[in-house]
């Protein structure tokens, strides 16, 4: 392909429509992301022609299908189980429900599991009068770092797994950066809890049970097969090297086919087998995932010669920022405060180009490098990986707009009558004072 070095296009409204102007971006999100798509796409296509042509239809069909499928399969199953029961929001119960959802969102995507616990956490808190920092530690452990754990957990380690990063290497790599930012923030949870629930004057008066109504009660655990089935399929197309077939000059490992048609089928057996009251119960709806599908068709597009100027490392029109950003330290921070106000997976695949691009290395030296470890060849390249998987995961939870889940659990939040502090006293209020000096204490013994 001929030599091109343009400045990519900047989406901004992507991160900033929803925030500026709310009503708008609720009526019109898909027609600003196709637009954002169009002015990439157009010229691309009339200066490279053919070539253009396939580079677009190789990231949708190697990268952007299987990204929303395993999603859509993942949001689908996990929107069939329901938890219940008149529980009582304890600092706690609280503290034991937030764990859940951290250990959760490793499994079954932070999507999946902020939608399975928000419900029973705003149940369960309906009596207490300060609640929104519930919601907001909510955001960072559950929709956001409890996520670290596997390619299931956040989308961005899904496209790491689809550039051939291998399953597990994430679980042992960032363990040791999920458990301390999890248990530093549980028991600054429990102490915040705990302080604001001994000064409410009517913490006795809890509501009583409904008639018949257990303390805890789970229905449609029947999904979690489905889910099992999805993990299973994402680990067979890693292990299982079959061979490909073509579709316009680009090459489709049939392991990779039968994951993502497994994937469909695990979200279409969930949804035949799953009565409608359940999902009801859960106020289950499709606008999350065709909201998220639509942004990303747009980040894909976009995403495009960003990628390949940082894949030209230091020849690329970059080069002067590689001189700055060189170790894992730089690169957790970076790809963090960049997933700050973008969001986390195109910033992942960003900063994942922008190391292969500092090294010299290409795609397929990525496997022999996370497996090998500091043995390999390129050991800086598996501490550059760590550093931009923890960043990536980790900061989405600076604002809202950093991950997907963050506004939706905000949504359902106000919808049940918290008041959930704005965009910017969330950020002064909560993650920059909590969190900053948590990434920091990661740096300082991790980094």
């Amino acid at each position: 392909m001929r030599v091109w070095q343009p400045q990519p296009p900047t989406p901004q409204s992507l991160a900033l429509c929803p925030l500026l102007t709310p009503r708008f971006w609720h009526h019109h999100y898909g027609k600003v992301s196709a637009f954002w798509a169009l002015v990439f796409a157009v010229p691309f296509v009339y200066v490279f022609h053919h070539e253009a042509v396939v580079e677009i239809l190789r990231v949708y069909i190697r990268e952007y299908i299987p990204f929303i499928v395993v999603l859509w399969a993942l949001f689908t199953t996990a929107g069939g189980i329901v938890v219940t029961g008149s529980l009582q929001g304890t600092p706690a119960v609280n503290t034991v429900l937030l764990l859940i959802g951290t250990v959760l969102a490793s499994w079954v995507g932070t999507t999946g599991a902020s939608m399975v616990m928000i419900r029973p956490v705003l149940r369960a808190n309906k009596h207490r009068v300060r609640k929104a920092h519930v919601i907001c530690f909510f955001i960072f452990l559950v929709a956001n770092i409890g996520g670290g754990l596997t390619p299931l957990g956040d989308p961005p380690l899904f496209l790491g797994f689809l550039h051939q990063v291998p399953f597990f290497w994430v679980t042992g790599a960032i363990f040791p950066h999920v458990l301390l930012s999890s248990c530093v923030l549980l028991a600054l949870f429990y102490a915040v809890d705990t302080f604001f629930y001994r000064k409410e004057e009517k913490r006795h008066a809890l509501p009583e049970a409904a008639p018949g109504e257990s303390a805890l009660r789970i229905e449609g655990l029947y999904n979690l097969l489905f889910l099992a089935g999805v993990m299973g399929l994402v680990l067979m197309s890693a292990y299982w090297k079959a061979s490909a077939f073509d579709i316009l000059g680009i090459e489709v490992p049939y392991q990779n086919l039968a994951r993502d048609v497994g994937n469909l089928a695990m979200g279409g057996l969930s949804l035949a087998v799953t009565p409608s009251r359940l999902r009801k119960a859960n106020e289950f709806g499709w606008a999350p995932i065709l909201e998220v599908a639509k942004l990303f068709a747009c980040i894909f597009m976009c995403i495009i010669p960003a990628v390949a100027i940082l894949q030209a490392g230091k020849e690329g029109a970059l080069a002067p920022l590689l001189a700055y950003i060189t170790g894992p330290g730089h690169y957790f921070w970076a790809s963090g405060t960049l997933s700050s106000f973008l969001d986390n997976a195109p910033t992942y695949l960003t900063f994942f180009n922008m190391a292969l691009g500092q090294l010299g290395m290409t795609e397929s030296m990525v496997p022999l490098a996370c497996a090998m470890g500091a043995l390999s060849a390129n050991p800086e390249f598996v501490g550059l990986l760590k550093g931009v998987s923890a960043g990536s995961v980790f900061m989405g939870a600076n604002t809202y707009i950093g991950n997907a889940p963050n506004f939706m659990v905000k949504s359902i939040a106000e919808e049940a009558g918290v008041r959930m502090p704005s965009f910017f006293g969330y950020m002064f209020k909560y993650s920059i004072p909590i969190l900053i000096p948590i990434f920091i204490l990661v740096t300082l013994l991790l980094f």
